[in-house]
């Protein structure tokens, strides 16, 4: 996570929540009170978020000081609690609901994809996630797929060249979209990995005929289809299976053979990690 990205994020954030003050708590807090709160787990799950929290915090006040107990990545029960906050008052409230919007969403999607991830157990299958995550938030999101056990697939446009049916149709079929992916790597001085779409096996012999590759992407393939299209791939390329997976049906794609299993569902359509903070 860069941290002139994250801060920029969180100023945006604050100014949002925030604008010409917080005037619940102007109101009925003193400006030099001071105390503590705790972050307590109500729901079993894998926590993240922690170091964005601490982070966080230090933005919003730097007198604000957290000591944790719980680290990202840890499985958590109902009754834990991640860490206890101290300092100023005020900014322990102005604090809360974005620390907690954030923490809960990232703990979601590491709770996700740890169950992917689990269910892939000694396959030799990597769970991977997609670009359909939440706008502004992708450095979290992805964090958060990482803190879960699973990988990044890419961060955006621009560092992995991915054809899928459009592009290949705009570009004139599978043989031009590759030729001339390949054309402007060279031309450009790229170095980035060519993965492409196929959606059935006569595409992916089309693929395999042609080459040019690094990835071989099989897009809604059955169980059945995937086991042969790995056969027919034989380890020359990496292979990825991908399209309406889910917990119980990615055990048996991963049977197959291949190499990775992309999820979009494990960072838009997640339930988020029941946690609040509390005073105390």
């Amino acid at each position: 996570m860069e941290d002139k990205f994250f801060r920029d994020f969180v100023l945006r954030c604050v100014e949002e929540d925030t604008g010409d003050g917080d005037h619940s708590s102007l109101s009925c807090i003193p400006a030099d009170a001071r105390g503590k709160a705790k972050l307590l787990i109500k729901e079993e799950g894998i926590l993240a978020g922690v170091r964005v929290a601490v982070e966080l915090f230090r933005i919003i006040d730097a007198d604000l000081r957290t000591e944790t107990l719980k680290q990202d990545g840890d499985k958590v029960r109902s009754g834990d609690t991640g860490f206890i906050l101290h300092g100023n008052l005020q900014s322990i409230l102005k604090s809360e609901r974005l620390m907690l919007n954030i923490m809960q969403r990232m703990s979601g999607i590491a709770t996700s994809t740890g169950r992917y991830v689990d269910k892939v157990a000694g396959t030799g299958a990597k769970i991977l996630d997609t670009r359909k995550t939440t706008p502004g938030m992708r450095m979290l999101d992805k964090e958060a797929v990482r803190i879960g056990g699973g990988m990044n697939h890419r961060m955006g446009l621009y560092d992995m060249i991915m054809l899928k049916d459009n592009h290949i149709a705009y570009a004139g079929g599978i043989e031009k979209a590759v030729d001339k992916a390949r054309e402007y790597l060279e031309q450009n001085k790229r170095d980035l990995k060519i993965v492409i779409e196929a959606r059935n096996t006569d595409e992916l012999k089309t693929i395999l005929r042609h080459g040019g590759v690094n990835r071989i992407m099989l897009d809604n393939f059955s169980i059945a289809d995937t086991r042969t299209a790995v056969d027919m791939i034989d380890g020359r390329y990496e292979t990825e299976s991908s399209g309406n997976i889910n917990l119980g049906t990615v055990r048996q794609y991963a049977g197959c053979g291949v190499d990775f299993i992309s999820v979009g569902a494990i960072t838009h359509h997640i339930n988020s990690l029941d946690i609040s903070l509390v005073a105390f």
